[in-house]
């Protein structure tokens, strides 16, 4: 096995106070001969980490330089991550730890990863995948979201053939090929840390900095009809994010829920409901409805009404009417909660400039729509 280790300057591109202390923050990527810890075999173990003593961030390798240096690999591994307390990594959770554990397991090797939180880069920004307009949620992907150019030069396939020839040759052009593939992995971690901006900013705290009301102006492919009321509402979170995004609600063939994010502020477009809506009593097998009023009335009211002017209500009936200016919501956090249907999962709720002067009832409002653009309603 051989031991590399050096100083490495990393970009400072997310605050990793949130994460945890720095020197506690252990950042790793392996390569391996194939996808497979049954049938494949690990070669490197790269990490980095920072050292509080020179304030500086280092990089250690592990380098299987045989076919049976598998094991010492390993255990040099395991042995340094006892330091930690925090596993930082990209897709880690569905490849490398269970990778390193079946490899452990194949070798009669004792050791686990029990104690050490992961943080896996892949599964804090998997939820937000809809809601972000990603494509995918590779690695490159999420770069090209975040503007971000860095070109590989070799494939996970080429390097398996470069380790194969290695092994047979032990060229120090090839080993350097594997060592620099690792370290710039490595390296470009911390260029795609910004992305768990977004998921600290949609799962943290909101405070309401502005409502108004104003009519939407029509444009082409716009998701308001003209004339359309519509609440602005203005979100501040103590989080940045560095690339801005918009997202939809669909309410109607004709009208969206707008979120647009930028920075520190969401702003929500809301279409606001001018008519008539319908609340749906709970228990319809207690009410009566009366058909010339086209409402349901608690039979202990109904008793007194013509037997001829009645019937027994059913879920659809069961209903009293209200007109007025009312504000969609995607969970019924308001009530009385109005409906045009039963079924309609899109509720109202009356609107009143007092609605949202509740802030945690506020910002419950607004993770409930990014929940429903993130398809998680």
């Amino acid at each position: 096995m051989i031991t590399i280790q050096h100083p490495v300057d990393l970009e400072n591109t997310y605050p990793l106070d949130r994460i945890g202390p720095l020197d506690h923050l252990l950042f790793f990527d392996i390569e391996t001969t194939g996808f497979s810890g049954d049938t494949s075999s690990l070669y490197l173990i790269g990490c980095t980490y920072y050292e509080k003593e020179t304030a500086s961030w280092n990089m250690i390798q592990w380098f299987a330089d045989t076919p049976d240096s598998e094991p010492e690999l390993l255990t040099a591994f395991f042995t340094f991550l006892k330091n930690y307390t925090t596993l930082v990594h990209f897709n880690g959770d569905m490849f490398d730890i269970p990778y390193l554990l079946k490899r452990c397991g194949h070798l009669g090797l004792p050791f686990d990863f029990s104690g050490i939180a992961s943080v896996d880069i892949y599964r804090k920004i998997r939820p937000y995948k809809r809601l972000l307009g990603l494509d995918s949620l590779k690695q490159k992907a999420i770069e090209q979201f975040l503007g971000i150019s860095r070109k590989d030069m070799y494939s996970g396939g080429q390097l398996i053939e470069v380790y194969k020839d290695y092994l047979m040759t032990h060229e120090a052009f090839l080993y350097d090929m594997l060592i620099l593939h690792n370290e710039d992995d490595l390296k470009g971690m911390p260029l795609i840390l910004p992305i768990l901006n977004y998921p600290d900013m949609l799962e943290g705290e909101w405070k309401l900095t502005g409502q108004s009301i104003r009519a939407s102006v029509q444009q082409s492919g716009g998701p308001f009809p003209e004339d359309f009321p519509v609440l602005e509402l203005v979100f501040e979170s103590p989080f940045s994010i560095p690339v801005p995004f918009q997202t939809a609600v669909p309410l109607s063939p004709s009208s969206d829920i707008r979120l647009l994010a930028e920075g520190r502020f969401v702003t929500c477009l809301l279409p606001l409901y001018e008519g008539e809506l319908k609340y749906f009593y709970p228990n319809y097998k207690d009410y009566y409805y009366l058909p010339c009023e086209d409402t349901a009335v608690h039979k202990s009211v109904g008793e007194y009404v013509a037997k001829e002017a009645r019937k027994k209500a059913t879920a659809r009936t069961c209903y009293t009417k209200k007109s007025g200016l009312f504000v969609p919501q995607t969970e019924s956090l308001f009530q009385p909660a109005f409906r045009q249907e039963l079924k309609d999962k899109i509720t109202y709720a009356v609107y009143e400039e007092a609605l949202f002067s509740d802030a945690p009832k506020a910002a419950a409002y607004l993770h409930a729509l990014f929940s429903a653009a993130s398809g998680c309603r």
